[in-house]
């Protein structure tokens, strides 16, 4: 149900903007902003990895420096059948995770040393087989697919402020006219926003229902997100909040004050996401 919600959002944000690029653009101007939004991620994709990495100052460990660790993700990584990735961990007390790479055979797990503190091994492995549900899924080259058009949507929005693509095209050819196109460059990268955080959330859902059959036991992750909640709001993330564009990789949101399942979330709620988990499993609980 979640892959097939993400392929209707996609397909709604493809249609939003050709849209949005034809009634402000025109077709030359939505084949441009296409063009340049494109060019834009496709650097993103192929570079993403490392520049996050060393964005957090992550660390490469191998199964001499973080034997439990690596040995999780190793074994995990052959239940889920995709190859092993490379093991990270950031000096940062927030517990928390993330997964990076443009296809499984490029990827990357990285988990804080908060992390490594507060949960268990068994937790630890709800937490790891989530990451390598976006792994295996390919969610960075879904996420990336949505920023591009999302991006182009926000240039077509910048030529019709910028570059007076308004008066560009005769007003008996743009039924709007010049209020309404001005309305749609205003609300159409909000829109575009908002479809892209939406993809965002039932992607962490579907992950989170691969963590759970990787690793066997949905109440594994369901008991570390309770922690990883608990603490992450209490426990600052500088460079998240720096860096607000990155938030969204993370197993939960790494940003202070910004929890709240709404339309401008870019992870569901906590405790949706542990009554689900409980659902897996057959169990009834003060979340369920």
């Amino acid at each position: 149900m979640n892959t097939l919600r993400t392929g209707l959002l996609i397909a709604a944000l493809t249609a939003l903007f050709m849209a949005v690029g034809y009634l402000i653009g025109g077709e030359g101007g939505m084949v441009v902003a296409f063009l340049v939004a494109a060019a834009m991620n496709l650097f993103a994709y192929w570079n993403s990895d490392r520049m996050v990495l060393r964005l957090y100052g992550a660390r490469e460990v191998d199964r001499a420096a973080a034997p439990g660790l690596y040995g999780i993700v190793e074994q995990l990584a052959a239940r889920a059948g995709i190859p092993m990735p490379r093991v990270y961990v950031i000096d940062q007390p927030q517990p928390n995770a993330f997964a990076t790479g443009r296809d499984p055979a490029h990827a990357a797990v990285c988990v804080t040393s908060g992390l490594l503190r507060i949960v268990s091994q068994e937790e630890l492995a709800g937490v790891l087989g989530h990451e390598l549900g976006h792994i295996k899924h390919r969610d960075t080259l879904t996420m990336t697919i949505t920023a591009t058009i999302a991006g182009a949507i926000g240039m077509l929005a910048n030529f019709a402020f910028f570059f007076g693509i308004f008066g560009a095209r005769d007003e008996r050819d743009n039924p709007l006219g010049f209020m309404g196109t001005l309305l749609v460059a205003l609300l159409a990268p909000i829109a575009a926003s908002l479809v892209q955080l939406a993809i965002s959330r039932s992607r962490e859902y579907e992950a989170d229902r691969a963590g759970a059959e990787v690793s066997g036991h949905p109440l594994w992750l369901a008991s570390a997100l309770e922690k990883i909640e608990a603490h992450a709001r209490a426990t600052p993330n500088a460079v998240a909040a720096a860096h607000p564009a990155t938030a969204h990789l993370f197993i939960v949101n790494p940003i202070a004050g910004m929890r709240l399942d709404n339309l401008f979330a870019s992870h569901p709620a906590a405790a949706d996401r542990i009554r689900r988990l409980r659902k897996m499993a057959g169990v009834a609980g003060p979340w369920g």
